[in-house]
């Protein structure tokens, strides 16, 4: 019996070793087919994006803030790149406002209306700096020592009230968010407050909604708004068929009057209003890189149809006021916002810096300042510093007021940029260019250390997503130092796609940019199945590896994940793109949703010339503009893709004017419905959404301020009305805004989008 047992144990045994080995020769079959440096969608959330740099006042060491997952901290770390990034906060609250204390040795941010101190090199935790929230709109003095803020008062209509002072290009500090903080009634009062021994003197008390207070460069000053703002009405845009429990709505805002700009000495004394019509507050009339001297400020003012841009020199006392630039454009000012077009004024007051496409190149221009204080002498004359078929952007004065910095796409690939500096030569002198970047990638936004000698800029390629860097901006030939790490570890870089710019005919014959990306281990022999991606925002861009804002880089990360299922991705960069010149950029004028989706909608037959794509296994997909895009695709040309993915894409532009938030943006392009209505029935793709013939899913997030949340239940809504809700797969994410940010939703939508594009288009 026991032989019997033992017999019958031992082939009990045998099988489940035989289980277990067949288990174990599974999953080395599946580690060898997905190496551990491969990406998957928990390794794409993991990636994080570095931004926002400050230099600390000794240019030795950098602030900045790392982003996973919609999950921001604070971190510092030596210029140098002697040792890896310090965590200043952990927890994830976030950090704005970041500004060095005198000595770099604490780093200040704002959490909420709170603000924060921390030692710089990570051993002391973050904590409160005084116990309690002294008021709202905490700005730095420049010198680090000293925060003005507002307490009690009405707050402007708009929830003003944030501080007006740093600066992208001043040294120690960065913007401070909006941190409105519950005001009380009575007056308003201006105090400024010392760092080092929490003393408290109130400069001003003012009736009425005071707001932007911001610091002027000499440190002795306080220059800050009353009243304006105008007001928001909310009002309901709730279909009948949503019912009486679901509430849409739509915000109005209504402008008023310019606020009055006042100027107070720290010292305390009786504010004195300033006569600068058309100035506003502390951003795009105030703030220390706006004043040229102690009495003269540079004004930016646009029409409101985007035509005309104009530059001008305001005497503040006398209220006159010195043209320096204007352009006026036939179709829409369109230079990007990202782009820092706006004028500034170098340390010194000496030079206006300016950006303009008026040669049809967004290119750096310098004028020298009117040398009167009344402006008497005219216009002053401008230089034009770079030239040539690129784009100039985000320039920046050293502290000398010698140098601009900026990055450009000079060369044949409009996706890379390069880091360079321009030395002022003069009025009528050439300027000396000099490149400090080369190689594969896009680099942006440098920002000078206050010591005037070194860069720190963002950096992407193809291996890399974006991080930081700094480089020697004085010493020839000088290498890069990396910063950041912000792929994951372990990750095999090699195995990333490059992209290859290729071009292919428009619906006009125009030849259309676009970035082509191949598996590596592609067996071309055979035909694979391939996505079209329509980047968002239509004035935006693909580049020449990661992209460089943290919105569309968590979509390049993704294509890069497609590629390793075996999909060939092509990212074209349609009409209204930019890097491409205002030729091409404002080819949407009276156009939208034209030329410019066919340029991106015909991709598909670029890749029905590849003899490795199966031009039956076509799918299309994109953001915002590019949803918008790929519902007129599914519309239009119902049978051109096997599978379409809409995220939170406009659904009708007419809808879409409706929303005050972007009616401005959209009658800059195409006016208004009333006046356009063939333009704007071509820009409205659930018109047509009966001509659905092939499956559709749309992402939305619930709390889209972008493109409302509305525009998505709108398609479905159509789609089920027309028989179509058999071809429709809708997901919504509560909470969530228009670019998608939080972990769960990311794990979601790639999950979700792969296993869309898995069934629709793999055999």
């Amino acid at each position: 019996m026991f032989r019997r047992i033992f017999v019958v144990a031992l082939v009990v045994a045998t099988a489940a070793s035989s289980v277990i080995l067949a288990i174990d020769a599974r999953e080395q079959a599946r580690t060898a087919a997905s190496p551990a440096g491969r990406l998957s969608i928990d390794k794409l959330i993991d990636i994080e994006h570095p931004s926002a740099p400050v230099w600390s006042r000794d240019s030795q060491r950098v602030a900045f803030v790392s982003e996973r997952a919609g999950v921001a901290n604070l971190y510092v770390v030596p210029a140098d790149g002697s040792a890896k990034p310090s965590a200043i906060t952990v927890d994830g609250g976030g950090a704005g406002g970041v500004f060095w204390s005198a000595d770099s040795r604490r780093v200040f941010f704002m959490r909420g209306n709170q603000l924060m101190q921390a030692s710089a090199d990570g051993q002391d935790a973050a904590r409160p700096l005084w116990p309690q929230v002294p008021g709202r709109g905490l700005t730095p003095s420049p010198d680090g020592t000293r925060v003005a803020y507002i307490a009690g008062g009405p707050v402007p209509a708009g929830g003003a009230g944030a501080g007006g002072g740093g600066g992208r290009g001043r040294a120690g500090a960065a913007p401070p968010p909006a941190n409105p903080a519950p005001a009380t009634p009575g007056p308003a009062e201006i105090h400024v407050r010392s760092i080092q021994d929490g003393s408290d003197t109130t400069v001003a008390t003012f009736n009425g909604p005071v707001a932007n207070v911001s610091w002027m460069a000499d440190g002795e000053r306080l220059m800050f708004t009353v009243g304006g703002g105008g007001q928001t009405i909310r009002h309901e845009q709730t279909p009948a068929y949503s019912g009486a429990k679901i509430i849409y709505t739509i915000t109005e805002n209504v402008p008023g009057p310019p606020p009055d700009i006042y100027i107070v000495p720290v010292a305390g004394g009786t504010p004195t209003k300033i006569n600068a019509a058309g100035a506003g507050g502390g951003g795009r009339g105030g703030g220390a890189n706006r004043w040229l001297d102690n009495t003269r400020i540079l004004v930016d003012r646009q029409a409101p149809d985007f035509k005309r841009r104009s530059v001008f020199v305001v005497d503040t006392n006398a209220g006159t006021q010195t043209l320096v630039s204007e352009d006026v454009k036939t179709s829409f000012w369109s230079i990007p916002g990202g782009a820092g077009a706006g004028s500034q004024a170098s340390p010194n007051g000496k030079w206006i810096s300016f950006l303009s496409d008026r040669d049809g190149w967004d290119h750096l221009y310098v004028a020298a300042a009117p040398q009167s204080a009344t402006g008497s002498d005219g216009t002053p004359p401008v230089q034009q510093i770079t030239k040539g078929q690129f784009e100039v952007w985000r320039p920046a004065w050293s502290p000398d007021s010698t140098r601009i910095a900026f990055d450009s796409n000079e060369g044949a690939n409009p996706g890379t940029r390069h880091v360079g500096v321009a030395t002022i030569g003069g009025t009528t002198g050439p300027a000396a260019i000099r490149m400090l970047t080369s190689g594969r990638g896009t680099n942006t936004a440098p920002l000078w250390s206050p010591d005037g000698r070194k860069l720190v800029y963002q950096h992407t390629d193809p291996q890399n997503s974006a991080d930081l860097f700094v480089i020697d901006a004085v010493t020839p030939n000088a290498k890069p130092v990396r910063l950041t790490e912000s792929l994951p570890a372990g990750l095999d870089k090699s195995a990333l796609v490059e992209p290859q710019l290729v071009h292919y005919a428009g619906p006009d014959g125009k030849k259309v940019p676009a970035y082509l990306f191949v598996p590596k281990t592609l067996n071309r022999a055979v035909k694979h199945p391939a996505i079209v991606w329509i980047h968002g925002d239509g004035v935006n861009q693909n580049y020449d590896g990661w992209h460089i804002q943290r919105n569309y880089a968590v979509y390049y990360s993704f294509h890069q994940y497609l590629l390793q299922q075996g999909y060939v991705v092509i990212a074209p960069d349609y009409r209204g793109s930019i890097g491409y010149g205002s030729a091409w950029r404002d080819g949407v004028y009276m156009d939208v949703g034209g030329y410019d989706f066919m340029d991106a909608a015909f991709a598909a037959h670029y890749l029905k010339t590849l003899p490795y794509v199966d031009a039956d296994r076509l799918g299309v997909w994109g953001l915002s503009y590019g949803g918008f895009f790929t519902l007129l695709a599914v519309t239009q040309m119902p049978t051109l893709y096997r599978a379409a993915v809409d995220v939170a894409g406009v659904a009708d532009y007419a809808m879409y004017y409706e929303d005050p938030f972007h009616g401005s943006w959209t009658e800059s392009r195409i006016g208004k419905p009333d006046e356009n209505r063939e333009v704007y029935a071509k820009a409205s793709p659930v018109s047509h959404i009966d001509k659905l013939a092939r499956p559709l899913l749309i992402l939305h997030g619930t709390a889209d301020v972008n493109v409302p949340y509305l525009h998505s239940v709108r398609v479905v809504d159509e789609a089920l009305k027309r028989g179509k809700g058999d071809l429709v797969e809708f997901m919504m994410y509560p909470g969530e805004f228009h670019y998608f940010t939080r972990e769960h939703v990311l794990r979601d939508a790639w999950n979700r989008v792969d296993r869309f594009f898995a069934k629709n288009l793999k055999k």
